[in-house]
Parts: structure tokens; C-alpha cells; sequence
């Protein structure tokens, strides 16, 4: 299994991605309840979009949020300025012992017991 960032999620559905979508199929992709937030609670999104994303999200297994993860996050976000959302993204990968597939490595590079995947440049 292998959790993704909204990032992954966003680039999923554009056309331009086909190589993503074929890499999604041979893997078990698992999403954050943070991502599915992110990503359907863009401001400036169209309803083609989030049909294509609710579409996507619908496929994959989705990882709800957990005491321990939102303690967690706290002690990410201590040790350096991150957004809320990549905390508990990045607490999640952790706790259930995951690799996180991001665009955005260098958002996370400094968790040294993330394994991170940027499946853009496969």
C-alpha cells in the first residue's frame, strides 16, 4: 500500500497524467480523509473536476484520522513550520508504517523515517 498526497489525487485526473493513472493501477493507493478535504474543498474547483476526483477517491481505500496521528502531526509541526494538512498526511504515512507518493518531496524530505515516492518522475 502506498498513501497518497492531494497532490497525486489532483494530477490522477488530468489528462495529461495518463503515465500516473497507469502506475495507480499497479499499486494499492490509500488516501487520508485530509486529502479527500484538500482536494474536494478547493474554493475555485469545477464540477467536472470533482466529479472526475469523487470518481477517483470512490476506487481507493480511504484512512480516517487518529488520536495518535493527530499527536503526531503536533510533534511534526514542532520541529518545523508545515502545514496542517501535511502534518497529518505525513503522520499518517508514518503511523501505519507507509510510503508517501507526493509531487512535493521537499515538503516532507526532513522526516527521516518517511520513505517518499514521486511517482511524476517514474
Amino acid at each position: 500500500m502506498i498513501l497518497l498526497d492531494s497532490n497525486i489525487l489532483i494530477y490522477s485526473v488530468q489528462k495529461e497524467h495518463e503515465a500516473l493513472r497507469q502506475w495507480l493501477l499497479t499499486i494499492q493507493p490509500v488516501y487520508s480523509i485530509i486529502s479527500k478535504v484538500e482536494v474536494l474543498g478547493y474554493w475555485n474547483l469545477t464540477a467536472n473536476q470533482a466529479k472526475a476526483i469523487t470518481a477517483v477517491l470512490a476506487s481507493i481505500r480511504e484512512i480516517s484520522i487518529t488520536a495518535i496521528q493527530c499527536e503526531q502531526a503536533i510533534m511534526l509541526r514542532q520541529q518545523r513550520k508545515m502545514s496542517l494538512g501535511d502534518a497529518l498526511i505525513a503522520a499518517t504515512a508514518l503511523d501505519h508504517g507507509l510510503p508517501l507518493a507526493t509531487r512535493n518531496t521537499k515538503d516532507f524530505d526532513w522526516i527521516s523515517a518517511l520513505q517518499l515516492i514521486n511517482p511524476i518522475n517514474i
